[in-house]
């Protein structure tokens, strides 16, 4: 199958996801297997193909992921358990102000994201943010999506964050990364308000199940009262702070091209794996003891909370990519080439072409990297070129990769299970977080053309 039918096949796909979700129940992780598989009969792929691109997708992402999530999930256990996360909301509302919890959580999401993919920033910070949502009161979906769209925004717009820096190499800018971070800065700031306007006006209406119950039973006071001394500030942040760091100069190392057995060693230490195992063992510092209790079974707790959003998100993985499988990159191609926007319109191409494939195959990555390696033959045609002009067209590619985290996106089923949420309240909130902020972002690059170009 190709062309419009294909599109029309991959929407019915994630409607049947979404109903079969929704309203009958069935387990994430069941539906998607059966859509994947659905989706890749109907379009005609070779009966073996379908099964290698399931498999592919679901241990691809795994191996992507997959020890990050159960790395993150103990260190936010150790974290909670030991009382840190409460030293560090109680540092970081005492910085930005009790009345402003979602702002602090929107800020800290947009600062970890830069270096940090945002799967595994909202796994690191998922502690802090019931952390925050118990002492300042709110409900805890208000806290979750400025927490994602925190993180989302400066993941698709500023580099070292993988996408944009791959974006800028593809279309021949990789000299302007300079420029592009910059600008990326400007247009993220209103893309991070959109979300934290969000989170305050609809996120605070969604009612987790069960929130009320957890709230009440756990007040701030009391918790303080049941861990006795808390950690130290420093030895809260560790955790996280380590890894971030660590894959932070490992980007910067990557970007500026260093060689040597001293670079090689923090190239290995900034993998997120690695990173992340750092975070276990400064999280360990944090142990009231070392005993059975503390070594075994919180561990264990972390490891058995991250068992389904293992599964879930290795099925959308193997969602994502029969998507790929299909001939649907070369339809959107096909649309590119035969629009004939100049000027500023011209933005309009990446940004729909990225919108395209994000909202069909989940990774927003994947859809810069593609986005771009498609845009780029048009640039010389339409005759764009210099810093701020590939800088511009870099944030309509990123901003169209936002639009939109749904059912087939990993980050969506990270973002929905470590919040609690269900999936018609995290189509609410996520969903159409990341498609307001998409615009947003295409907007005040469209504004920026006009301004500077």
């Amino acid at each position: 199958m190709e062309g419009f039918g294909l599109l029309v096949l991959i929407v019915l796909g994630v409607l049947f996801i979404i109903f079969a979700t929704a309203k009958w129940k069935l387990h994430p992780f069941i539906s998607l297997i059966l859509a994947s598989f659905g989706i890749g009969l109907f379009a005609g792929l070779p009966l073996m193909d379908v099964v290698e691109a399931v498999n592919g997708g679901f241990g691809g992402l795994m191996g992507g992921i997959g020890l990050v999530i159960v790395f993150g999930t103990i260190i936010g256990i150790i974290l909670e358990k030991s009382g840190a996360a409460l030293r560090m909301a109680e540092v970081i509302l005492r910085i930005v102000g009790e009345k402003r919890p979602q702002l602090a959580m929107s800020l800290i999401g947009s600062i970890v994201s830069i270096p940090v993919f945002c799967d595994s920033g909202y796994v690191i910070l998922s502690s802090l943010k019931k952390a925050l949502a118990k002492k300042a009161k709110v409900a805890v979906a208000s806290m979750a999506v400025a927490l994602a769209t925190g993180l989302f925004a400066t993941h698709t717009l500023i580099p070292p964050t993988p996408g944009p820096i791959a974006a800028a190499g593809n279309i021949g800018a990789e000299n302007y990364l300079g420029t592009i971070i910059l600008i990326g800065v400007i247009v993220a700031i209103p893309t991070i308000i959109m979300g934290y306007l969000w989170s305050v006006k609809v996120g605070t209406k969604i009612k987790i199940e069960g929130e009320e119950d957890e709230q009440s039973l756990y007040d701030y006071e009391t918790i303080l009262n049941q861990f006795g001394e808390m950690p130290s500030a420093t030895k809260s942040f560790m955790p996280i702070v380590v890894p971030i760091l660590l894959i932070g100069f490992g980007s910067v190392i990557t970007f500026a091209g260093w060689s040597g057995t001293i670079f090689d060693i923090f190239l290995f230490l900034g993998s997120p794996v690695v990173a992340l195992l750092a975070g276990v063992l400064f999280a360990f510092l944090l142990l009231p003891k070392f005993d059975e209790e503390t070594l075994s079974e919180w561990i264990g707790t972390g490891i058995k909370e991250a068992s389904p959003i293992l599964l879930i998100t290795g099925a959308g993985g193997a969602f994502g990519n029969v998507i790929s499988s299909t001939s649907v990159a070369e339809y959107i191609q096909g649309f590119g080439d035969n629009a004939f926007f100049t000027g500023a319109m011209f933005l309009l191409i990446p940004f729909l072409i990225a919108a395209g494939l994000k909202s069909a195959q989940g990774s927003s990555t994947a859809a810069i990297v593609i986005t771009s390696t498609l845009v780029a033959p048009l640039l010389m045609e339409v005759n764009i070129s210099g810093a701020v002009p590939l800088a511009l067209v870099v944030m309509a590619i990123g901003a169209g990769a936002m639009v939109v985290s749904h059912v087939n996106d990993s980050y969506f089923w990270v973002v929905k299970e470590f919040s609690g949420m269900s999936v018609t309240q995290a189509y609410k909130a996520q969903t159409a977080a990341t498609l307001l902020q998409g615009i947003v972002a295409f907007v005040f690059t469209f504004i920026l053309w006009i301004l500077f170009v």
